[in-house]
């Protein structure tokens, strides 16, 4: 905040302009770029309006309406800056350099927020042009509104390392001539399953945080709701579409019931089903459902609808003894095909170690090779449940043991040291 600013003691103004800011930043920025055809512009322009809120509103009040506010702030911005641009354009000229500056947008006139200017900046993340790290991380910093520091970890990088790659994917950007509108026919498809893996990475990283203190990150997870639903509207006769919506709303459907009193992360086995959101359970069904209607008329299904389906048998479930875990490891035989990879592996083990028996699920594993999963906790934490079910606790104990020690998650690690902690007391240490 600049010196001349009054800080905003008010404790009211200040919930009000991080909630504003949260909830429209994306929003924001996205329908600045549309207008100025400029994405570090279009950054540079939010960020002034949110000062000029920072400073304003502890003296003036909130406005009525605080997302319209920030939009005019930032176009009055934005034609200033265009203005100014314009005369060293017209000077430059009479010098006779010849030096071109791009024309001034009509900002007055543009429409401030289309439904889909979110949308529209995930697709232009995800623009061929970059990389799949790129396009994740670029996303995840302009539409997600995570800083920097949280996207490199979860990308186990430096921070400094990711602030050069998110700047080099907005120099690439710019240096591709990237259109600002969204992609149609082919190419609007060939770039759907980017968008929706990065639907996916933000939701998750809502869900279960890569690293910190906190196990959920609610902004996120709602965040993630509205941009799959967006897609599922903009492209209703795409099952992926509607897969990936009805799978983000069965996972959030259980967030009250994920926590403890606490604020202890509680395992989907252990929850308290009745503290479900049944609204959004029944969401997820309509989803599904759609996404089921047009796999019937031979339109192709993959990895969302698939894992779509799977949440539906725990969602259906009324305790946890009820689950379908036959029918949840059939699926997840279809998704190995589908989707191969050391992620669906260790989760398939996870539900033939239920469904059928320990050693089945250990099985699953054994077919992996050593170095899959390398530095994560997923294979380690699946190996010290199917022990613990076969009744081999001090080895269990180990695994979780090793789990623990390699999640960045402060809730996701004392769930695992408990683990370990009940096994080793059920083995008699």
């Amino acid at each position: 905040m600049p010196s001349s600013a009054r800080p905003a003691t008010d404790s009211a103004t200040a919930d009000a302009i991080i909630e504003a800011w949260r909830a429209e930043s994306a929003r924001l920025v996205g329908a600045l770029a549309r207008m100025t055809r400029d994405l570090e512009l279009a950054e540079d322009l939010a960020q002034d309006a949110l000062v000029a809120a920072l400073e304003q509103w502890p003296e003036s009040g909130i406005p009525d309406k605080p997302a319209a506010w920030l939009m005019t702030t930032a176009k009055r911005r934005g034609i200033d800056e265009f203005r100014r641009a314009e005369t060293r354009r017209r000077k430059t000229a009479e010098l006779g350099h010849g030096w071109e500056e791009r024309s001034m947008p009509d900002l007055e006139s543009q429409v401030d927020y289309i439904e889909d200017d979110v949308l529209r900046l995930i697709f232009l993340s995800c623009h061929p042009a970059l990389t799949p790290e790129s396009r994740a991380a670029l996303t995840l910093r302009l539409v997600g509104g995570l800083t920097t520091a949280e996207i490199a970890r979860a990308f186990l990088t430096s921070e400094s390392t990711m602030g050069q790659r998110i700047s080099r994917a907005k120099k690439t950007l710019a240096e591709s001539g990237a259109d600002f509108e969204l992609p149609t026919g082919t190419e609007r498809t060939a770039r759907l399953d980017d968008v929706m893996a990065v639907i996916y990475l933000i939701f998750n990283e809502g869900y279960t945080a890569t690293a910190g203190a906190d196990w959920l990150r609610p902004e996120l997870t709602t965040e993630a709701l509205r941009l799959a639903s967006m897609l599922a509207q903009l492209m209703p006769d795409e099952p992926e579409a509607q897969g990936l919506l009805s799978l983000v709303t069965f996972q959030a459907s259980r967030n009250q019931a994920r926590l403890d009193q606490a604020g202890r992360p509680i395992l989907l086995e252990d929850q308290d089903r009745s503290r479900w959101d049944e609204l959004l359970i029944r969401r997820g069904l309509d989803s599904l459902g759609r996404a089921e209607t047009l796999a019937a008329r031979g339109r192709p299904v993959g990895r969302y609808y698939l894992q779509a389906a799977i949440a539906s048998r725990h969602a259906q479930a009324r305790t946890a003894a009820e689950t379908d875990w036959r029918s949840i490891a059939k699926l997840y035989d279809v998704l190995a095909e589908a989707a191969p990879g050391p992620v669906v592996e260790g989760n398939r083990a996870g539900a033939y170690g239920r469904a059928f028996r320990p050693e089945a699920g250990r099985a699953v594993l054994a077919e992996l090779p050593a170095s899959a999963l390398a530095g994560s906790h997923l294979l380690p934490s699946v190996r010290g449940d199917l022990l613990a079910r076969a009744g081999r606790h001090l080895e269990a104990a180990v695994e979780f043991r090793s789990a623990a020690a390699l999640t960045r998650n402060a809730g996701e690690q004392a769930v695992l040291l408990h683990s370990a902690i009940a096994s080793d007391q059920a083995g008699g240490r």
